[in-house]
C-alpha cells in the first residue's frame, strides 16, 4: 500500500484466498484492504496512538437512516454519553478530497449533528467544528487532540 501523511504503524496483515486482509482493531476482526481501508485503519491508529482518542468511543461502519436510505459513516466518535461527537470519512489516497466529499459528510451529518467532521484521504486531512449557534463551521489548521475537543 502506497505511504500516507500519518505517522508509521504495524498492521496485522493476512492473506485467504488470493486476497490480503487488514485486523481492524476497532471492529476487533479482519476485513479486505482496499486503498480506503489502508487510509482508515492508519488515521485510526493516529486519532489512538498519537492524538488520544479513547478506543472505546470510536467505531467504524455505522449504519444511519438517512430518508429512508440506509447510509455507513466511516467512522464515527461519541461523546461518554453515546451520543455522536465526530464523523469521519475516508477516501483512498488516489482521490482527490472535493466539494462532493463534504457534501456527502455533511449529509450524514444531517441525521447525526457532531461537533466535527473530518475527511481524509490519508494524505490531505481536513477537520471542521460545527457551530449551530451562529450556523457556521471554521476548519481547524490540525486535527484536534482528544481532550481539546
Amino acid at each position: 500500500m502506497s505511504a500516507l501523511n500519518l505517522p508509521p504503524c504495524l498492521f496485522k496483515i493476512s492473506k485467504k484466498d488470493g486476497k490480503t486482509y487488514i485486523f481492524d482493531q476497532l471492529r476487533k476482526k479482519y476485513v479486505a484492504l482496499t486503498p480506503e481501508e489502508w487510509v482508515r485503519q492508519n488515521f485510526t491508529h493516529y486519532l489512538l496512538e498519537h492524538k488520544g482518542y479513547p478506543q472505546g468511543l470510536l467505531a467504524n461502519e455505522i449504519q444511519l437512516n438517512l430518508n429512508g436510505t440506509k447510509k455507513r459513516c466511516d467512522t464515527v466518535l461519541y461523546n461518554r454519553d453515546l451520543t455522536a461527537k465526530m464523523i469521519i470519512e475516508y477516501k483512498a489516497p488516489y482521490v482527490e478530497i472535493t466539494q462532493t466529499v463534504f457534501d456527502q459528510i455533511t449529509r450524514y451529518n444531517l441525521v447525526l449533528k457532531v461537533d466535527y467532521l473530518i475527511v481524509t484521504n490519508g494524505i490531505r486531512h481536513y477537520c471542521c467544528r460545527i457551530d449551530y449557534t451562529t450556523h457556521s463551521y471554521v476548519f481547524l489548521p490540525d486535527i484536534p487532540e482528544y481532550g481539546a475537543l
